[in-house]
């Protein structure tokens, strides 16, 4: 590691990124499905589903995954309703991960995304996919860069950023600015998905310790006040099972962004 920022907080910029080992976070996450993502996935379909209409739109639309390391599932849950899907990734080993899984119709689908994908097609409108592994590979685009350097020329229709902005630095300031940069390249009344490890305490991948921002329903609230509408924030528990040490449960904020030509009355985050 680089060490610490100045204050003693490890920031984003103070972690070696690039060293990130995709396998064994995907191995120890993602290959089985566990209960506690099952919910999630289960919360986002039905987002998606609701906002859409159960239907495809007529014109496919542009959605983001942030951060996305070996996860697919954010993907999955945009899967339908897209006809571009960039993954956008700081760790140059995690991007490698996700060209492999491109060029090749995403070999670890055999292993593991099945069975996240058999959740999401109890709705409508993940029937009409007829080959989720092909697709996905052929929509998928990774792209490298920081979240906070995300400034797309043309705002995205759809979003997900899942277990990333209080992850990557244990500095709040850093944890805010993620989110807004986040927020900031959807267009106006875009769906979205965003998930949190609550009360985290950093964590392991590989020989690597990556720090956290310690976050819970009060401070994701205030995050996206003002900035979103028709938000729902739900809490998951650790259950029987934790992923690993050192954090509370999970929280999933589903809303829509400020604005867009069918706003109504807004819920308050």
């Amino acid at each position: 590691m680089f060490g610490m920022g100045p204050t003693g907080v490890k920031r984003n910029a103070d972690c070696e990124w690039d060293d990130f080992d995709p396998e064994a976070y995907y191995n120890h996450n993602y290959r089985d499905l566990r209960e506690d993502d099952r919910y999630i996935i289960e919360q986002v379909r039905d987002h998606f589903s609701a906002v859409f209409g159960n239907g495809v739109p007529d014109h496919g639309l542009r959605g983001i995954d942030v951060g996305t390391g070996s996860n697919l599932y954010p993907a999955l849950t945009m899967l339908p309703f897209c006809a571009e899907l960039t993954l956008y990734e700081r760790s140059m080993n995690n991007i490698r991960w996700l060209e492999k899984q491109k060029s090749n119709d995403c070999p670890s689908w055999a292993d593991s995304w099945h069975k996240f994908w058999d959740v999401l097609v109890e709705r409508p409108a993940y029937w009409q996919v007829a080959n989720p592994a092909i697709q996905l590979a052929k929509l998928m685009d990774p792209v490298p860069g920081s979240v906070y350097e995300l400034a797309p020329d043309t705002p995205y229709d759809v979003g997900t950023m899942f277990f990333v902005a209080e992850s990557i630095t244990a500095e709040q300031a850093e944890f805010r600015s993620g989110m807004d940069h986040f927020l900031d390249a959807l267009a106006p009344g875009a769906p979205f998905a965003i998930a949190f490890m609550e009360h985290s305490s950093g964590y392991e991948v590989g020989d690597h310790q990556f720090p956290a921002t310690d976050v819970d329903r009060a401070k994701v609230s205030d995050c996206l006040r003002d900035r979103v509408r028709d938000v729902r924030i739900k809490h998951i528990g650790r259950g029987t099972n934790p992923v690993r040490n050192g954090y509370s449960g999970m929280l999933i904020a589903l809303g829509r962004v400020n604005g867009g030509l069918d706003e109504g009355t807004r819920t308050p985050a």
